[in-house]
């Protein structure tokens, strides 16, 4: 069914860049940066992921996939009868609330809460075929790989019940580094 799909999309095309993030840690959601270098077979410069698996140095996912995945957090939680607007994110500091905080829960999902190095918008990344040539910046990636089995110590998981980074996301490798802006629009070509 995917290659059919790959075989309907266009053979490139141009995308947002939502937001661009970054960790300290693995298996924590990443925060926004307004900028980050790509270093060419290690992935973003900085970043916890950095240098660690050869076929995922970066991770894409769109934002259209993290505003679905938000309103069904937002739909389970009314179902369970959560207040409208609880407060399970700083609307100030647009952070959610740490795990295991008594009466705290998160109500809604953004950019970098499912550990994406960069969020897109206007492709639908899980149906481009590997070999995908990625250009954002002055940098070059090839897709690498489409999603990746959650482990268990997963902070987003364990947050809102589930992960859409391993049937949604994306990876890829980086081939020529360079400077990437949140300015930037990407650009794609298939082989």
């Amino acid at each position: 069914m995917n290659e059919r799909k790959n075989a309907e999309a266009p053979r490139e095309g141009w995308f947002d860049i939502v937001s661009l993030n970054v960790s300290p840690a693995t298996g924590t959601r990443k925060k926004p940066v307004p900028a980050f270098r790509l270093e060419a077979g290690r992935g973003v410069a900085g970043d916890a992921h950095e240098g660690l698996i050869e076929n995922r140095q970066v991770s894409f996912l769109a934002a259209e996939e993290i505003e679905e995945a938000s309103a069904a957090l937002a739909a389970a939680l009314a179902g369970r009868g959560a207040a409208p607007g609880a407060a399970g994110r700083d609307a100030a500091a647009g952070e959610a609330a740490a795990p295991g905080e008594a009466g705290v829960r998160l109500t809604s999902l953004v950019p970098g809460d499912f550990a994406e190095n960069v969020t897109t918008r206007g492709v639908r990344l899980h149906e481009l075929p590997l070999g995908t040539v990625i250009e954002m910046g002055t940098a070059v990636l090839e897709l690498s790989k489409i999603g990746k089995e959650c482990h268990t110590s997963c902070e987003i998981r364990n947050l809102v019940g589930d992960c859409i980074m391993p049937r949604r996301g994306i990876f890829a490798r980086v081939v020529k580094g360079g400077e990437v802006k949140n300015e930037d629009r990407g650009h794609y070509r298939i082989g």
